[in-house]
């Protein structure tokens, strides 16, 4: 009988260890996340364009972000009007033709 239950046990340790730095690495790169993607809006876009790499439109549906996090502020200035994704997550600038949605309307 070539394998002993002491090798048996050796070469498990060995496996254990390489999956725990493997997940260690991954780990590693889930925590630093890549900077969104910043877009213009077109003129009375609803619905995200943004493709994946299957070549699909997300077509999720764009909100406006109130409470964005300090990262983000330093992308797009303190105060900015942006918009989200709700599913991609891709951050727009508002239509530099359009008026801002910052004010209050008066009827």
């Amino acid at each position: 009988m070539p394998d002993s239950p002491e090798a048996a046990a050796g070469q498990v340790a060995a496996s254990s260890q390489a999956n725990a730095a493997a997940a260690s690495a991954a780990a590693a790169v889930a925590e630093t996340p890549a900077p969104p993607k910043v877009k213009i809006r077109k003129h009375k876009q609803r619905a995200c364009d943004e493709r994946d790499v299957k070549g699909k439109v997300c077509a999720g549906h764009l909100k406006r972000w109130y409470d964005y996090p300090k990262e983000i502020e330093r992308m797009v200035g303190a105060g900015a009007e942006i918009y989200r994704c709700e599913f991609c997550k891709t951050l727009y600038r508002p239509d530099p033709e359009q008026l801002p949605k910052s004010f209050t309307l008066n009827y």
